[in-house]
């Protein structure tokens, strides 16, 4: 029997219409969707009309979902992987998964498209040809620490 594949796909970070064709094509056509927030991906996939299967891989839950995706990939499904916005694995989950298949000798894929990071720094006006990405702000305001008052 044949190994299914697993694709890692990006889904738009704002506009629907960022979608890619080859995204579409392979969320409509594999044998099951494993996305970061299950009620936010029904709504993008109710609005491309989208009726592929979803269950949920988030940070609560991936280490113990993996080895049964992986499980399903080994008996020849494909699986894709996608975040609630941009390319999943970036600031999002999908590592555990990631790893487990390529530990299992399942083929990864990549299915490019819209990217946070490449975005605002496209529009950043800051020098392109080098970066460093340490992640994301954080969403909520962290304590100010107070410096040593014995200085």
């Amino acid at each position: 029997m044949e190994k299914g594949r697993l694709f890692i796909v990006a889904t738009p970070i704002g506009n629907l219409a960022d979608i890619s064709q080859r995204a579409m094509e392979t969320l409509t056509s594999v044998d099951l969707v494993a996305a970061e927030d299950t009620r936010h991906s029904r709504k993008l996939f109710s609005s491309l009309g989208i009726r592929s299967q979803l269950v949920s891989l988030h940070d609560h839950n991936e280490r113990a979902r993996s080895d049964s995706l992986v499980s399903r990939l080994e008996a020849g499904e494909n699986i894709a992987l996608i975040s609630d916005a941009g390319t999943p694995m970036i600031s999002d989950p999908g590592f555990h998964l990631v790893r487990a298949a390529q530990e299992a000798g399942i083929q990864v894929t990549p299915i490019p498209g819209a990217s946070a990071v490449v975005s605002a720094l496209s529009v950043s006006g800051l020098p392109a040809n080098r970066f460093y990405f340490h992640g994301f702000l954080p969403e909520k305001r962290l304590p100010v620490k107070q410096p040593w008052r014995g200085w």
